[in-house]
């Protein structure tokens, strides 16, 4: 079955910067897990996102087209990236977002991925 992990970060804990020694053991840590996934054969899909400020978001009412400049809610914890993992279950799952490397100042969300046969869409 298929699940995104929807990872989170609180954007009051300052994340490593890029280029120093913490930011670039970070990232090893993120190249390490998203190597476990891919030989685990369990990745399907996952990057990181943009920072908040640079989405845009689209709202139709009315009938007449609202476009917004950043993230439609203002929430205490950021969408940062994702991945979506094939795994036989949601007990599998729990046990790869406890790995993720920001797990212990942001969270994870899991999600089963509906999916829809292409005749349908």
């Amino acid at each position: 079955m298929k699940y995104m992990l929807l990872i989170y970060d609180d954007p009051s804990i300052p994340s490593p910067e890029r280029g120093t020694s913490e930011g670039d053991e970070r990232s090893a840590q993120w190249g390490v897990y998203t190597q476990q996934l891919i030989d685990d054969g369990v990745f399907v899909a996952g990057d990181a996102l943009q920072p908040t400020d640079s989405g845009t978001t689209v709202r139709v009412r009315g009938g007449e087209r609202l476009v917004t400049d950043g993230p439609f809610a203002d929430t205490k914890e950021w969408l940062a990236g994702f991945y979506i993992l094939d795994v036989p279950d949601l007990d599998r799952a729990i046990e790869y977002a406890g790995k993720i490397p920001n797990v212990a100042e942001g969270s994870t969300e899991i999600r089963p991925v509906m999916e829809v046969p292409a005749a349908a869409m």
